[in-house]
């Protein structure tokens, strides 16, 4: 009997696990509105059937996508009723807050000071927080 031995690297995941976010999907009261917004007023690209597809690789885009659980009485997520947030990049957050402003939507707020980036807080028409992130360098 032969017994080889195989050298694995300590960072070496095996089969059977996430390799990343595959979609978000939310309910709403009415969702060819809120595609149209999510269109109109962020410049998402959705597609005529509604829905979008943003790629991990566009310039300027972190190389990772972030997952985290609060605890269920958090006020992070306020002024908010719904259970979770959403997260985008931008690449200009100046420009992107005047672009938002100008199609009358409220900055509930803005960060400016924070180490990894910039950041801004809005509500889309269902009431979901949005929180929009411009990474540092």
């Amino acid at each position: 009997m032969v017994l080889t031995l195989v050298a694995v690297p300590a960072n070496a995941q095996q089969a059977g696990h996430v390799t990343g976010v595959g979609g978000v999907f939310v309910k709403s009261k009415d969702p060819k509105a809120l595609a149209a917004w999510y269109r109109d007023v962020l410049g998402i690209p959705v597609e005529s059937v509604g829905f979008a597809m943003l790629r991990y690789d566009a310039p300027g885009h972190p190389e990772a996508v972030v997952w985290r659980g609060f605890k269920q009485d958090t006020h992070y997520m306020d002024p908010s009723p719904r259970e979770f947030m959403l997260n985008f990049t931008v690449d200009d957050m100046d420009a992107f807050i005047a672009r938002l402003k100008a199609k009358g939507v409220a900055i509930l707020k803005r960060d400016d000071s924070d180490p990894s980036g910039k950041f801004a807080w809005i509500l889309d028409p269902d009431g979901t927080k949005i929180e929009l992130w411009q990474p540092k360098p």
